[in-house]
């Protein structure tokens, strides 16, 4: 399912100031899926955490959270090289261990070579943190919400019909009747379903809204 936050991701990703990123959003919306997306088109490998079920890795953030040290542990915890600028690192469920969010800062000034995303359904709540501070200027921050209309058309295999659309809404210019008719069903279909990605997913294989 296409995003258009994947531009952003990739500007992010090019970007010579990169900062670990911590990408908000509610849940459902397909944070998950679209870094590992992310990760499988522009990296060699990438390398998911999720911090809420894993509570090994999340306990080892408990202690010293010098970036040497915890790459290391977590190449060893899940068998895989973490190689700076080829390797995703995903730290999901971030708002469940607060120390890790406060590594993002010490990764940040100590080994901003890694690049490190982090995500977390609650984020937004979990920056009145109860021991740690948040780490404000030391992290790059997106959001992602549910699928627009476009994205919408984009998903149910309509590209040419979301592009003329934009087209026709640059130039002012009328859409023909039949298209239109389109549009307007298309619409419609996307305010009963909404944006959610495993509900959009959901129409697109039973074909029932």
């Amino acid at each position: 399912m296409e995003r258009k936050i994947l531009t952003n991701l990739i500007a992010w990703k090019n970007d010579p100031k990169r900062m670990p990123l911590i990408l908000n959003g509610a849940r459902q919306v397909g944070k998950t899926y679209i870094l590992q997306e992310f990760g499988r088109r522009y990296y060699k490998n990438t390398v998911h955490v999720n911090l809420e079920t894993n509570l090994l890795i999340n306990s080892y953030f408990d202690n010293n959270i010098e970036p040497k040290r915890i790459i290391e542990f977590l190449e060893a915890t899940v068998n895989e090289k973490i190689v700076p600028g080829e390797t995703l690192l995903i730290l999901d469920e971030i708002q469940s261990c607060e120390r890790a969010l406060l590594s993002l800062k010490v990764f940040c000034e100590e080994a901003p070579e890694y690049h490190i995303v982090a995500a977390g359904s609650l984020l937004g709540v979990a920056i009145n943190r109860e021991k740690y501070s948040y780490p404000v200027g030391k992290v790059n921050e997106l959001s992602l919400y549910p699928l627009d209309f476009e994205e919408f058309l984009w998903a149910i295999n309509k590209e040419r019909l979301a592009d003329l659309i934009r087209k026709h809404f640059t130039t002012n210019e009328a859409l023909p009747e039949a298209l239109h008719q389109d549009a307007i069903e298309s619409y419609k279909k996307y305010l009963i379903i909404g944006g959610m990605p495993a509900v959009v997913s959901e129409y697109i294989d039973n074909k029932s809204w």
